[in-house]
């Protein structure tokens, strides 16, 4: 290489080691303002490094990456695993943090508020069975078995589903499938308000859960294209904590809807209400969502690099559309499998909870004595306490970077919540003390369990199989949650209060041996490979989450 007298050059040998030149560039310092001498670099050098050479204040990790395009210097704009490497040392924390709140402000709104119409397009039914939909298309529905036919059969196609749409989206842009998704079951919901018969309700339902299913896994995949798993536990908080923002504002919206005058039922007003805003949305996103960080037009150059830095922390993102197949077959071979599984009777428990506060927590309220508007007034602050409960301890997990511990203390709170209202059929306000425990234990948990193994799968693949896996299986809880409460068993509901006890203390149980697991695996790992830098690239492309220098959070 051809000599550069410069202040600063032995601060480039340290960083980059360039090979012979086979055909040198020149280009005039002069654009620097620092020096006059002429820069001679190879072609196969990173020119990104060219700028802080010549400044006799800038140090590595304060360079400014867009100087490359200010100043006119050439660089390639291709990836690969050198640029990677080299943007953790280059990209400052204001840059990052720059990056981080405009990507906040861009994703987080679009996704934040799909979920809470999707969480209230497939909830809606527990607050219309008060508004008259058993009496006006069910024959009245005396036991209450129609209804509980018809608010599983949403589940049907959502878990039968779930897995291959979230293999399948990865080889599609995000914004089309997560928009063309929402526009589709918002049209599904909405279509609910038209049913005259039983029929005609399930065939809605059954359509809701097909294309609901296309959304959920794939939004906690598009999730780890842009956020670190030191950030995704509290973006997964925000995102899944509009569920109980959903149920708190179901309630209050329900209760306005109850007093309104029309010429319609008012739970035929309800579905047409909260059905046609998600299809408003799901255009909104077909263009305001941005695809992924390798192909956004949404982030200049610049930030794109950093964005992709960010994904390989730890571990490694695909670039472009790939599915790895060799990651897929390791959920049945390796010791991941067995823990897929375990964490699917985590998930099995929690949602039998969440179904049954999605469908009968109005109907529980109402057997305290109180009018049927005044019950769905009542879900609100119960559901309010959970989404306050969710953000607090996820931010907790992602500061500590443990997510077992927390998982079983918010299980045993939900399941206490239930004994609570096992034991205490006539004291209507420990009853409803109860739903505050049982709501934010149940909400808590399921936003720590998404965010722990969206990590610990380790590949973007293995991800995208693995998430929906444990997801398909845990959602038969959701079944089972939606026949535990006929009204011939209340107000005691005795059985299905004594379940869904003893499936959250389960998932507590589960959740300590998982993270006990974990944690022996990583002290395992340190033994014998030693410990990595956390902010390290991992290539786990092939080996997933049992690559050397990967490590699960315990």
């Amino acid at each position: 290489m051809a000599a550069v007298t410069s202040p600063r050059l032995s601060n480039f040998a340290e960083h980059v080691l360039c090979p012979a030149p086979s055909g040198p560039i020149t280009r005039s310092t002069t654009a620097f303002k620092k020096s006059s001498v002429p820069l001679v670099v190879t072609q196969h050098c990173r020119i990104d490094f060219a700028l802080f050479l010549f400044s006799e204040t800038t140090s590595v990790g304060e360079m400014d990456v867009n100087d490359c395009e200010r100043y006119n210097v050439d660089r390639e704009d291709g990836t690969d695993e050198t640029d990677l490497l080299i943007q953790n040392t280059l990209n400052s924390e204001t840059q990052e943090r720059l990056l981080l709140r405009k990507l906040d402000l861009r994703i987080l709104p679009i996704l934040c508020l799909l979920y809470l119409f999707a969480y209230l397009d497939r909830s809606n039914l527990g607050n219309a069975r008060l508004q008259g939909l058993p009496e006006d298309i069910l024959g009245g529905d005396p036991t209450g078995v129609l209804f509980d036919w018809v608010n599983s059969t949403f589940f049907f196609t959502y878990i039968l589903l779930q897995l291959p749409f979230t293999v399948m989206s990865k080889y599609y842009n995000p914004r089309i499938w997560i928009g063309s998704s929402a526009i589709l079951w918002g049209i599904c919901s909405t279509s609910m308000a038209t049913a005259y018969d039983f029929t005609g309700l399930v065939i809605a339902r059954l359509g809701l859960g097909t294309f609901e299913a296309a959304f959920g896994g794939s939004v906690v995949l598009y999730f780890s294209f842009y956020y670190t798993k030191a950030e995704y536990g509290t973006r997964i908080a925000y995102w899944f904590g509009f569920a109980a923002v959903a149920g708190a504002f179901g309630g209050l919206f329900a209760y306005g809807i109850q007093h309104v005058k029309v010429s319609i039922a008012n739970w035929r007003l309800l579905f047409l209400l909260e059905g046609t805003p998600t299809i408003l949305l799901g255009v909104i996103c077909l263009f305001m969502l941005p695809d992924r960080p390798e192909s956004t037009p949404f982030l200049t150059k610049a930030e794109r690099k950093i964005a992709i830095s960010r994904m390989n922390r730890g571990t490694r993102g695909d670039i472009g559309v790939v599915v790895r197949r060799s990651n897929v077959t390791s959920l049945q071979l390796s010791k991941t499998g067995g823990q897929i599984y375990v964490a699917a009777i985590i998930y099995f428990g929690l949602n039998c909870a969440l179904a049954s506060l999605s469908a009968f927590l109005p109907t529980i309220i109402a057997t305290m004595g109180h009018t049927n508007a005044m019950a769905q007034l009542m879900t609100v602050p119960p559901y309010a306490m959970a989404g306050c409960v969710l953000i607090v301890t996820s931010y907790i997990s992602d500061r500590l970077q443990i997510r077992g511990p927390l998982l079983v203390c918010t299980c045993i709170i939900g399941g206490l919540g239930y004994m609570m209202l096992l034991g205490t059929t006539h004291q209507q306000d420990i009853r409803y003390a109860a739903t505050f425990l049982i709501t934010s234990g149940t909400y808590a948990s399921l936003g720590l369990m998404l965010a722990w193994f969206s990590h610990n799968l380790g590949s973007e693949t293995k991800k995208a199989t693995g998430i929906p896996l444990y997801g398909a299986i845990g959602q038969c809880g959701s079944i089972l949650g939606s026949h535990l409460y006929p009204l011939t068993e209340g107000p005691a509901y005795t059985n299905g209060f004594t379940v869904s006890a003893l499936l959250l203390f389960l998932a507590a149980l589960c959740a300590l041996l998982l993270s006990i697991s974990f944690r022996l695996d990583n002290v395992w790992r340190d033994q014998r490979y030693g410990k990595p830098d956390p902010n390290d690239m991992v290539d786990t492309s092939e080996l997933a989450d049992k690559a050397p220098g990967f490590r699960y959070i315990p």
